[in-house]
């Protein structure tokens, strides 16, 4: 849904009619049951707003949507899968909440990993580069349980030794391995409805690996790092399916333009 909402409303200033969001889904076995019920969950956790014409109900972004939705765009389309820029410092954030707050760790956790921090140790996390922390604390309401800062690794500690230690690069890889399993063949999944269900199912297989990928410093990872095949094989599938793809959503989806 996700994937749908960020290619096809995000920054159209429209509304799509939950009919056909339901033909849109059809195409990739998902039921109407789950498209409604998915649809109805997201209007009561602020990211979509019903709009009301005549008898149908039509779904648009709200502001807590769209940035979500433009989170996921940067990670896909300007942060990339590869970082090979590192300057040599690191994020380092320790945190330290009693049992009562259970779901409050987990959401920091949470959004700690898509991040991109790894657990170095008992509640200290560390990142590559600068990352904003502050929004992430923010929207949890947490500051003083919190401690944030920036370093750079001094011997006997090693950058690498760093990204061994906090981060499963074996598991990271796997993924991409998988990734281009699935992608990288001549017809990738001939079983699919088309190029839109195609589409869809690319991005979401692509936005879920790097949501998960930390984006650890090129210069210690292998040389044949999957990431390297896999993001050059998204981009050019993107772009294959795009036109198509748009031609089939145009013809499926009833908007509804939406104005300030």
């Amino acid at each position: 849904m996700f994937s749908f909402l960020g290619i096809y409303v995000l920054e159209r200033d429209t509304a799509v009619y939950s009919g056909s969001v339901i033909d849109v889904f059809a195409r990739l076995g998902v039921s109407e049951e789950a498209v409604r019920s998915t649809l109805t969950r997201m209007v009561k956790r602020n990211l979509l707003a019903r709009h009301r014409q005549g008898k149908k109900v039509y779904f648009g972004l709200t502001p807590h949507a769209t940035e979500v939705l433009d989170d996921g765009r940067r990670h896909v389309w300007e942060t990339g899968a590869i970082n090979r820029d590192w300057d040599g410092t690191w994020t380092l954030v320790g945190f330290s909440l009693p049992g009562s707050e259970r779901s409050t760790r987990h959401d920091l956790r949470s959004q700690l990993i898509w991040s991109g921090f790894g657990l170095l140790q008992g509640g200290l996390w560390i990142a590559p580069g600068t990352k904003d922390v502050e929004s992430v604390l923010a929207a949890l309401g947490l500051g003083d349980n919190v401690t944030v800062l920036q370093a750079r690794a001094f011997r006997p500690t090693e950058s690498a030794d760093l990204v061994r230690k906090a981060f499963d690069t074996d598991q990271i890889a796997e993924r991409y391995r998988a990734f281009l399993d699935r992608w990288d063949t001549a017809h990738p999944l001939p079983s699919a409805a088309d190029d839109l269900a195609r589409q869809l199912l690319l991005h979401t297989d692509w936005l879920q690996l790097v949501r998960q990928d930390p984006r650890l410093p090129a210069e210690h990872l292998p040389a044949d790092w999957p990431a390297i095949r896999a993001e050059t094989l998204f981009h050019t599938l993107a772009r294959r399916y795009e036109p198509t793809a748009a031609k089939l959503a145009a013809a499926v989806l009833d908007e509804l333009p939406l104005r300030p």
